[in-house]
């Protein structure tokens, strides 16, 4: 089994889109006007509206309402992205932070309040798992 993609389901696709092409630094791949996917080289961010969910089951997913989902991007640099990032996110919940695990850690919520960490592997155990 391989794990290929999440899925944020919005009210405003357009917008949330383009936040992400800007916080990506990537192009979106648009299937619909309520359907698009940036992809990285191991799995794809698909945003979607609202418009979609009767197509899997009618109410099974509610647009800006994640309390228990982080989505997490591997990063280069997360000190520079932070930099980056200034004046498009508008709710830092941390700055860049060195966890225990290993990660240096950057937490921030999406348009929709969907909670974000872009992260670089920081210490040698963190950077071997990570090594492609």
């Amino acid at each position: 089994m391989d794990f290929v993609s999440i899925r944020i389901i919005t009210h405003d696709v357009a917008r949330l889109v383009a936040f992400y092409e800007k916080a990506m630094g990537a192009s979106a791949a648009w299937a619909t006007e309520d359907f698009a996917e940036l992809g990285t080289p191991t799995a794809s961010l698909a945003i979607a509206g609202t418009r979609t969910v009767p197509l899997f089951a009618p109410g099974s997913a509610r647009p800006a309402d994640n309390h228990s989902v982080i989505i997490e991007f591997l990063v280069e640099d997360v000190d520079r992205v932070h930099e980056n990032l200034t004046g498009l996110v508008t709710d830092f919940v941390a700055g860049p932070t060195t966890m225990p695990w290993g990660n240096r850690s950057l937490l921030f919520r999406d348009p929709d309040g969907n909670l974000v960490n872009f992260f670089t592997p920081v210490t040698p155990a963190a950077i071997t798992k990570f090594t492609r």
